[in-house]
């Protein structure tokens, strides 16, 4: 298709767009571009295998109202969480949902914008891949 839209990023509006970034970082995110102002008034970030940007809000933000929900992977979500609550980001409890047997943590950024992070390890991939009928000499 010649005519298509590509590197795909959600672009959310927060209070404080330098306690996002630094947010952002512990779940592995590298700060990659922003407007060079001060205060910033936008920045993107990527992590393996996505992004997302940042708007500074011209208003306050209302948590009750954020609908967005990023859904993340690990291959190791113990030690991310472990990480995530010494560095005074609250987390919930790992759960065991039928679609994420594996683990999964849910809970909120600074903005109020629902974080969920599965954990996602070889077992996983190559459940995933079998599924697919992709041939083991083609999976990663």
């Amino acid at each position: 298709m010649p005519y298509k839209a590509g590197y795909a990023t959600p672009m959310l509006h927060v209070v404080d767009l330098e306690r996002s970034i630094h947010f952002y970082e512990l779940l592995g995110f590298t700060t990659i571009d922003t407007d060079r102002c001060t205060p910033l008034g936008w920045a993107r970030l990527h992590c393996e295998g996505g992004a997302v940007a940042f708007l500074r809000a011209e208003h306050a933000i209302d948590p009750t109202r954020q609908s967005f929900l990023l859904y993340l992977y690990t291959p190791d979500l113990v030690a991310l969480r472990e990480h995530l609550l010494a560095n005074q980001v609250t987390t919930g409890e790992i759960k065991h949902p039928h679609y994420m047997p594996s683990g999964m943590v849910n809970f909120r950024d600074p903005d109020g914008y629902i974080i969920e992070i599965g954990h996602w390890g070889k077992t996983e991939q190559d459940a995933w891949q079998k599924r697919l009928n992709i041939p083991l000499e083609e999976r990663t």
